[in-house]
């Protein structure tokens, strides 16, 4: 499984994430946690570099089966386009959408 989407959360940066079945891949080294509890009640655990600050990871209570990655993380001008839009109500005036991309509100 793999997605490309960018959720406009209304406490953080807009940002591309790519989303892979949490069973794609192990998980190594360390990092520093932080949990922000979503509008809906959602925990999501971010994890970064306890080094630099840079985001590594998230995982979500409810979708244990998924990791979302910023896709900034892979440092690849060639990685796909977003394939979904979530909380579009809350992004910036200036930012567009890529066409035939998902909506999720």
């Amino acid at each position: 499984m793999f997605a490309s989407e960018l959720p406009q959360w209304q406490s953080l940066q807009p940002t591309t994430q790519a989303v892979f079945a949490a069973s794609a891949g192990q998980v190594e080294g360390e990092s520093t946690e932080f949990v922000r509890i979503g509008d809906e009640g959602t925990k999501i655990t971010f994890r970064f570099c306890p080094r630099c600050g840079a985001a590594v990871f998230h995982t979500a209570s409810g979708h244990e089966n998924s990791i979302s990655i910023p896709v900034g993380a892979f440092a690849d001008p060639s990685f796909p386009k977003p394939s979904t839009s979530v909380y579009e109500e809350r992004m910036h005036s200036w930012v567009s959408m890529p066409a035939g991309i998902d909506h999720m509100d």
